[in-house]
């Protein structure tokens, strides 16, 4: 027989039970899910913040060194590259009496540079640089800049053959250069993009055999020496990441080593579709096409667009700023 218990109370049942247990986890996991939910709100907003700030303090910075653009310790004209996302320039950014290249550039696309001698001694010799695994990301495109210094000049049968990977490009001071200069002669760029993609180059350069060592008179020992820069862009897969590279000069002579460049973010939360930087002649009349963006610049727009998540409200956050170039605006 059932007993009642004290003052007319029955016990709580299994169910009862298992109903007030599973109201209470539904409670606390809803207190918990807003906890979570107030902390990650607030964590954005913060991150935002901090971004924001960072992108503005890099336009100021911007600003400041691009206004003071001027000739380069080498002789190397105030504007070197004006792309849509990548400007190159020379500046004294420490005011320390040098003045340093900079780049800014969104990490996906970056143009970046090395350079290699090599020299011979001999009557007709030739000598060969080598470049392997310098790019990381995917190659867009190569260039080389070959040079030589040396014996050259004579009656156009001084001059050295350029070799790309064993295939005949074309032929260095063939004409225009001179015996003994002293100085790199010859310039010739070549297009290598192709030959490139295996991240290997083999340049080889091979002298007549007019081209000896007649320039010993002015104390040089070798009959040729040879200068080549290779120069590619590369897309890295990160095109959120707005950088900062600073190369400081050289001396004897003077000169701006790419691989001394020193790279920092900016700010790591960069959206933008428009280009970062457009370009402006004197008049106001934006600049499309090259070579006219170096040498007509004298305005420069920087318009960046933040957000640390895109996905998700707020909408990016616009900035811009007019930069007029002061060491050129009366050119």
């Amino acid at each position: 027989m059932k007993q009642a218990q004290p003052n007319g109370r029955q016990g709580i049942t299994l169910v009862e039970t298992l109903v007030y247990i599973l109201v209470f986890v539904i409670v606390i996991t809803l207190v918990f899910g807003a906890i979570v939910n107030f902390y990650k709100t607030r964590s954005f907003a913060f991150d935002q913040v901090v971004a924001i700030d960072e992108a503005r303090i890099g336009i100021k910075t911007m600003t400041r060194e691009i206004r003071e653009a001027r000739t380069g310790d080498d002789g190397s004209y105030p504007i070197e590259r004006a792309d849509d996302k990548e400007f190159i320039f020379y500046s004294d950014i420490d005011k320390d009496g040098a003045v340093e290249r900079v780049r800014y550039f969104i990490g996906a696309a970056g143009s970046k540079a090395t350079e290699q001698e090599c020299v011979t001694l001999v009557d007709g010799g030739s000598c060969n640089v080598i470049f392997s695994n310098f790019f990381s990301g995917t190659l867009i495109s190569a260039q080389i800049k070959v040079s030589v210094e040396g014996d050259f000049g004579w009656n156009n049968q001084e001059y050295a053959q350029v070799e790309v990977d064993g295939e005949y490009q074309n032929d260095v001071c063939r004409t225009g250069c001179t015996d003994c200069p002293a100085i790199w002669q010859g310039d010739r760029i070549f297009d290598v993009t192709t030959a490139a993609g295996d991240n290997y180059l083999d340049v080889l350069l091979d002298a007549t055999s007019s081209v000896n060592d007649f320039c010993d008179w002015i104390d040089q020992n070798h009959s040729m020496k040879v200068k080549v820069k290779l120069s590619w862009e590369e897309d890295s897969g990160i095109d959120h990441e707005l950088k900062k590279g600073v190369t400081n000069p050289t001396s004897n002579p003077v000169s701006y080593p790419p691989a001394d460049e020193e790279v920092s973010i900016i700010s790591s939360y960069i959206r933008n579709g428009p280009a970062i930087f457009e370009y402006y002649d004197s008049d106001g009349n934006k600049i499309i096409g090259s070579p006219a963006k170096l040498s007509d610049t004298k305005v420069i727009k920087v318009y960046l667009e933040v957000n640390v998540n895109s996905d998700k409200a707020p909408e990016n956050v616009e900035m811009e700023s007019y930069i007029q170039l002061r060491n050129l605006k009366d050119e």
